[in-house]
């Protein structure tokens, strides 16, 4: 952070270390759960799709409850919506460090996703009403961007050095003093927010959502050990059907729907939009593959896991700058084809790996796929709120990052499902498997971007009446 900077009012500074420290705690428990895994399977005696449930009943729950929660800090105060998500969130953490069964861990990461929905946008609302200055306000949002990805970088390898030396529990205890620290600067330092009121929450949009994303991600998961063909399984893809065609008749009529529908009508937003549920789908799903081939496969140990993740994560900090100057230089439209391209052809330099394969023969094609995806994700964000007006920049922003969660949890539940076919012994091949679908994505995202992101360069989506309204 620059003491210059950080200097000029204590009260602001203060203020931004505790929204940086709700963004760290919710990014932290992205990516540190998936170098557990091999310890929850012995905890618990987990299957692969109870694994599956561990991770993306936190990301699931943060996806569907993202784009509703974002106006609870208008609605009631945005301080005190941070706060509460923010205790919320250290209560669930502890909930998931004292569980004593798979079934409580899996409610109390629920109870994350949900704390992780309201503190992220509260965090963001925060730093904008406490930095009014333009030019002090893009620093506090670089700094708080920053600190994020760090956190996400870093995750794996202090997930690893936790779960080896003190045990799995702790990488949720950790989150404590993260959180007792955020809260007690926020009540000491952060402005008052007074509630401002704002438009009425889309409750039957929201609940359509939740089925939805819910009931398709449970047919996937379900359909690898209990077949595709079971009862179940095929009344989770029914009902996922029903309530997707439900959802979309309720944002094309309500008055205030949580999901403007008339966004997608630019062509450039809605690839910019698709292009994030690939590229979290690649990212997310083969972080969770790769996790289990170096636990089970190649018998690493949680640190072994965390330090052999470092080469793809930590690249996406550097990468994120550097795609910011290229931006200012070429434009979002090439950076995002060539950033999935690059990603693509990482993955596709990893599907030759075997268990035998040397970890040093896979360091440079994980350092490809880290940076393509840092490559894509600024020119992504910059498309995709370039083409809305300044009174729908937040709502853009939330359906951006739902579609990249809900990009991360099909990734996490289609990859499980692919790995979960078949006996140890088949695991790479079907790892193999995965990263081809991750590659075929990810090329037809970079044609995609090439051809469709600004093509209506000059036309801006005005903040218009939607249907219904």
């Amino acid at each position: 952070m620059h003491k210059a900077f950080l200097g000029t009012n204590r009260t602001r500074s203060l203020t931004l270390v505790a929204t940086g420290l709700g963004f760290v705690v919710v990014l932290l428990d992205v990516s540190v759960v998936n170098v557990a895994l091999e310890r929850l399977r012995e905890a618990f005696g987990a299957t692969v799709s109870e694994l599956q449930w561990v991770v993306n009943a936190y990301t699931l729950t943060f996806a569907a409850l993202l784009l509703t929660a974002g106006a609870l800090g208008d609605r009631f105060g945005t301080r005190r919506v941070f706060v509460i998500g923010f205790a919320l969130f250290t209560a669930a953490s502890l909930a998931c460090g004292f569980s004593t069964s798979l079934n409580i861990l899996i409610v109390a990461r629920i109870m994350q996703g949900l704390a992780a929905a309201i503190l992220v946008p509260a965090s963001l609302s925060l730093l904008h009403k406490t930095f009014t200055n333009p030019t002090e306000r893009s620093h506090a949002v670089g700094i708080w961007a920053g600190v994020g990805g760090i956190a996400l970088a870093v995750g794996p390898t202090i997930g690893g050095l936790l779960i080896q030396y003190i045990g799995w529990r702790s990488i949720f205890f950790i989150n404590l003093p993260i959180g007792l620290i955020g809260i007690a600067l926020t009540l000491r330092y952060a402005p008052q927010t007074p509630p401002l009121g704002g438009r009425s929450l889309d409750l039957i949009g929201q609940f359509a959502a939740i089925v939805s994303l819910g009931t398709l991600t449970a047919g996937v998961i379900e359909a690898g050990p209990m077949g595709w063909g079971t009862p179940l399984v095929e009344g989770f893809f029914l009902m996922a059907t029903v309530s997707v065609l439900a959802f979309v008749f309720i944002e094309a009529n309500v008055k205030a729907p949580m999901l403007p529908l008339g966004l997608f009508r630019n062509s450039t937003f809605t690839t910019a939009s698709v292009v994030g549920v690939l590229v979290n789908l690649a990212f997310y799903g083969f972080v969770f593959v790769l996790s289990l081939f170096f636990q089970e496969i190649k018998g690493y140990s949680p640190v072994q896991t965390g330090l052999a993740f470092l080469p793809m994560t930590a690249v996406l900090t550097v990468g994120n700058i550097v795609a910011g100057r290229l931006m200012a230089l070429r434009g979002p439209k090439l950076l995002m084809g060539f950033g999935q391209a690059l990603a693509a052809f990482g993955y596709l330099l990893l599907i030759p790996v075997e268990a035998g394969t040397n970890y040093f023969w896979m360091v440079v094609p994980m350092l490809l796929a880290g940076s393509g995806v840092a490559l894509t994700v600024p020119p992504m964000t910059n498309a995709s709120l370039s083409v809305v007006g300044p009174e729908k920049v937040g709502v853009a922003s939330g359906v951006l990052n739902s579609a990249r969660q809900v990009g991360g949890v099909l990734g996490v539940a289609i990859f499980g499902y692919l790995l979960s076919k078949g006996t140890h012994f088949s695991f790479v091949d079907n790892m193999h498997t995965c990263l081809q679908i991750a590659a075929g994505g990810l090329i037809l995202g970079s044609l995609a971007s090439v051809i469709w992101v600004g093509r209506e360069q000059k036309q801006t989506i005005e903040d218009q009446p939607e249907a219904g309204a």
